[in-house]
């Protein structure tokens, strides 16, 4: 996967504002509505009432719903950045030649933008509304890293007993250890090249394979506690 690849960030909505056609105070209020939204979406989750969004935007309900007609519309367009982003990292592993430097990178950079943008991460993968955007793209990501999982396992690089499960415990374990944003990235890396090792086919493999995986789907992470 090509190096390039930046991790997940917050979206801005500033690519809103130069949407043609519109004015400029309605590109304001667009503006303004997406960066209130998600704010609110990350502190409160995605079922935070339209009106108290419109309130914090500065503008009528009207308005709001004039642009975004319903909850879904406005939750997609907020994480859309965050969506491609996610969808860049799979599309970036399957077009890498060497499958366990793909498989490798992937968990890297998905792991790494966790420690940089946790509001997303638990409001998005614990909230994720039922719909069918939402579901569309988040099974074109799941069979990518599904993809991702079986060609490092062709390659002889990945144990064979690795699920595609297990990315989401690889997530919820990274999530564990980046509570202090001074340290997060540092005690993320560690853990990701921890894992990893345990990962490579050859290096510790078990007396006997693991017990089956629990039917975990990648967009589907129990909520904890916290969350």
């Amino acid at each position: 996967m090509p190096a390039h690849v930046s991790h997940i960030g917050p979206a801005t909505g500033a690519r809103d504002t130069e949407r043609p056609g519109l004015r400029s105070d309605a590109a304001s209020n667009r503006r303004r509505v997406l960066e209130a939204a998600r704010a609110l979406f990350v502190s409160r989750g995605l079922d935070v009432p339209m009106a108290t969004i419109a309130r914090h935007a500065g503008v009528g309900v009207a308005t709001l719903y004039r642009r975004f007609p319903t909850r879904e519309a406005l939750v997609m367009e907020v994480f859309s950045d965050e969506f491609s982003a996610c969808a860049a990292i799979v599309d970036d592993a399957l077009a890498d030649d060497d499958a366990w430097r793909a498989f490798r990178r992937t968990i890297e950079t998905v792991c790494a933008s966790q420690a940089q943008d946790r509001e997303f991460n638990d409001a998005l993968l614990s909230l994720m509304p039922d719909t069918a955007d939402f579901e569309r793209e988040l099974l074109r990501i799941e069979e990518g890293f599904a993809e991702v999982v079986r060609r490092a396992k062709a390659a002889g690089r990945l144990r064979e007993d690795f699920d595609v499960s297990d990315l989401s415990l690889v997530f919820l374990a990274n999530r564990g250890v980046i509570g202090d944003p001074a340290t997060a990235p540092a005690a993320s890396r560690r853990l990701v090249a921890h894992l990893l090792r345990s990962f490579e086919a050859g290096r510790a493999e078990p007396a006997r394979p693991l017990a089956p995986p629990a039917p975990l789907g990648l967009g589907r992470l129990p909520r904890t506690a916290e969350g």
